[in-house]
């Protein structure tokens, strides 16, 4: 398990999202039965994926939360089923809930992703803090049922900034130290918003922490990805995922979380040969 997340800084990872929801704004429902779960798993596996990410709630803008009951059912038996046949794999769960990452962790978990940054749960930091595993802080302005209500900006990036070091001085406080962070693209951002932050992004690793960013298919890439009054439907916006995750990586990125691992990994085995390197000796000859 340690052997992947060793490699950060010397190639990017790629996180698959396997969405164990009926309502995710992407491929909710397809993944929801147990044994689609796990085939899902399988194949994001096979095609390259280091990390697998499970979440058992739709974050999507205005989705409405789901019980605690409701979310444990979802996620972990999903955990423990891919933990039972890859006992290797980095498992990061996605949720807020502190009494799911717990029981997450148990069941095999080693990462926790938390969209709100240990905000939502008072409880979460302590689980955090007790596990000794890589958390995600993301920023997101306001709840996923208000993110997209007007989200304003004096300096979005600088503002994101701000808002992560405060979370990363918390965090460690608590005595967590293996942080990753995530600006949030989409969660409560306007499309210029989004630009702006894989523009800037270089701008937070002086933060000290790894960048992970999640641009996968969604809204931002739709409107721009066409001269339409419509956005692009979901199941178009392969290529600009694609351009927008090799854009954030040569501007630091160090982890992507993606649907699309195989084509991913073939973008980023370009991006990564200008950004860390590339020897030729490693490669047979022609």
């Amino acid at each position: 398990m340690t052997d992947v997340l060793s490699e950060l800084g010397k190639r990017t990872l790629v996180m698959g999202i396997l969405n164990v929801t009926p309502d995710s704004f992407s491929d909710g429902g397809r993944f929801y039965a147990l044994a689609d779960a796990l085939a899902h798993a399988r194949r994001l596996i096979a095609e390259g994926a280091d990390i697998l990410d499970i979440g058992g709630e739709s974050t999507r803008p205005g989705a409405e939360p789901v019980s605690l009951e409701e979310e444990l059912r979802r996620v972990v038996p999903v955990v423990r089923a891919v933990r039972q046949e890859f006992p290797k794999i980095p498992i990061s769960v996605d949720t807020y809930k502190a009494t799911v990452a717990e029981a997450a962790l148990e069941a095999g978990a080693t990462i926790l992703n938390d969209i709100s940054a240990l905000r939502f749960d008072p409880q979460m930091v302590k689980v955090a803090a007790r596990a000794r595993v890589p958390v995600v802080l993301m920023h997101m302005k306001g709840t996923p049922q208000t993110m997209q209500q007007n989200p304003t900006y004096d300096d979005v990036v600088g503002e994101i900034k701000a808002f992560l070091r405060e979370r990363i001085a918390l965090a460690r406080s608590w005595g967590i130290e293996q942080i990753w962070i995530d600006p949030g693209i989409g969660f409560g951002k306007r499309v210029a918003h989004n630009i702006e932050i894989l523009r800037r992004l270089s701008e937070l690793r002086d933060l000290g922490c790894p960048i992970l960013i999640g641009t996968s298919r969604k809204f931002f890439i739709g409107r721009l990805g066409t001269a339409r009054a419509e956005p692009l439907p979901v199941t178009e916006r392969l290529e600009g995922t694609i351009a927008s995750t090799v854009i954030a990586v040569l501007n630091g990125a160090q982890i992507v979380r993606v649907h699309d691992v195989a084509a991913m990994k073939k973008a980023l085995a370009i991006a990564d040969a200008v950004r860390y390197g590339w020897e030729e000796e490693s490669y047979a000859q022609t």
